[in-house]
């Protein structure tokens, strides 16, 4: 249908749902019109409602390089986009690439192979560290997840995994048991046995109270915990948390060694920070470590095609006899030239020197942003993966929660979307080919909203 028919009662996100706020249903009052609510009710109606999910926030239109738009011709510069936009939204030479595929060959039966497959495979094995050279594709992150959890047990002969508190892996029971967010593994009944987490390189709130200094005894410990079990397959861990964490310089390098003395596996994952988004095409590059597994997804499918990808050590093809990954579009032609357009483009435009430039830049107007606000506790950032957190008290970094919320719909008023991770920290990711231009209109729209909220 072109329009609903009959227009459902608008309703927002019933009581005690995680989507439901003041401030939300704010928002939509003050910025929706008639159609936008209609259709909302609509998606409301049909799809099964879940948390950060449905009910949804407004209804999109189009999305374009770094840009959205809604329905009603508002367009957002888009700082969330699930961190499928490295390439930016509808990007021309991706689609184009598409287009020519499903004219060729649109869909490769199990069994069968294909030369964009194979295409892909062999590109991602060359742009990888060491010798991380053998493939598998999945639909996506979760699943790529689970294939590495699976390889890890039968190449060690072993279950556990360690993995830390506040990540997020992906939402299968796979990857929910060794993520840490409790959003996802609460009352889901038993999840994957074997599974323990400890505490990650946040050192703004770590137990060891490092007071944003991290002394590196969250690597310790995962050190100890690998001697006390004694029988860990695989530490899986994402390189840089998204909110973002960033390790210091020593922590991969500490936790890999520690890794090989006790026979474990490392599984880093590279989903939401691969293929440029940190400034080097893969994010372990700039720890100098070569992980034993890297998983990749979102952007690799070019912002368009579902597409994920686990890449691991050459001694690692242990599995010939088993399934890991037996996916119906396991080498989907399709969404392996949208990668290869993908990775095509990020080099012959250069664009992780871009990224670079427009990091160092948006760092330093950040730091000037949070000397003026006292809302702001901490900026940090590795790429155009920037994170501000913010606090009601530097002194003890309580975290302000309330304030984050209102920032973002600040924000939203005025053409600024972005996601709210963990509570209070600004995840700011835009698409890299972002201008500079861009990038000081979302700044200073920023900065508008803390204005604001602080008034």
């Amino acid at each position: 249908m072109s329009d609903p028919a009959e227009p459902l009662p608008f309703t927002p996100a019933a009581e005690g749902d995680v989507n439901a706020s003041p401030q939300r249903a704010a928002w939509q009052a003050e910025m929706l019109d008639a159609n936008a609510r209609a259709w909302l009710a609509e998606d409301a109606r049909w799809f099964l409602h879940q948390s950060l999910s449905t009910p949804c926030l407004n209804v999109l239109h189009s999305a374009r390089n770094a840009e959205i738009e809604d329905l009603q011709g508002r367009a957002y510069l888009d700082f969330h986009g699930n961190c499928v936009h490295q390439v930016g939204f509808g990007n021309p030479r991706v689609v184009a690439a598409i287009i020519q595929q499903l004219q060729e060959l649109p869909f490769c039966p199990r069994r069968y192979t294909n030369t964009t497959a194979i295409k892909l495979a062999r590109k991602l094995a060359s742009l990888a560290p060491g010798d991380l050279n053998r493939v598998l594709f999945a639909p996506g992150g979760a699943e790529a997840i689970g294939m590495a959890i699976q390889l890890a047990r039968v190449a060690t002969g072993r279950f556990k995994t360690i993995s830390m508190w506040d990540s997020f892996h992906g939402a299968t029971l796979e990857a929910s048991s060794v993520g840490g967010e409790t959003l996802f593994r609460s009352r889901l009944g038993p999840l994957l046995p074997g599974c323990e987490h400890v505490p990650p390189p946040d050192p703004w709130h770590c137990p060891w109270d490092c007071r944003g200094e991290c002394r590196l005894k969250c690597a310790d410990y995962i050190e100890y915990v690998l001697e006390k079990e004694g029988d860990v397959a695989a530490v899986i861990s994402e390189t840089v948390r998204s909110a973002p964490f960033i390790p210091p310089p020593d922590y991969w390098r500490r936790v890999r060694a520690a890794c090989d003395r006790h026979g474990a596996l490392l599984i880093l994952d590279e989903i939401p920070t691969g293929l440029g988004r940190t400034g080097r095409m893969f994010a372990c590059e700039h720890y100098g470590i070569v992980p034993d597994m890297l998983v990749l997804g979102k952007g690799l499918g070019g912002g368009v095609m579902p597409l994920a990808a686990l890449i691991a050590r050459d001694p690692l093809n242990v599995a010939a006899d088993r399934a890991l990954g037996h996916y119906t579009h396991e080498k989907n032609p399709v969404a392996a030239a949208a990668a290869l357009a993908t990775i095509e483009f990020i080099q012959s435009e250069n664009v992780l020197d871009h990224v670079n430039e427009l990091s160092a830049y948006a760092l330093g107007r950040l730091r000037e942003t949070q000397a003026r606000h006292p809302l702001i506790g901490d900026v940090r950032g590795l790429g155009l993966m920037l994170g501000v957190e913010l606090v009601r008290d530097r002194a003890t970094m309580t975290r302000a929660c309330a304030e984050a919320e209102r920032v973002m719909y600040e924000c939203l008023r005025r053409g600024l979307s972005f996601k709210v991770t963990m509570g209070n920290i600004l995840q700011l990711t835009p698409a890299l080919t972002i201008t500079r231009e861009q990038l000081t209109r979302a700044l200073d729209i920023l900065e508008d909203a803390l204005r604001a909220v602080e008034a």
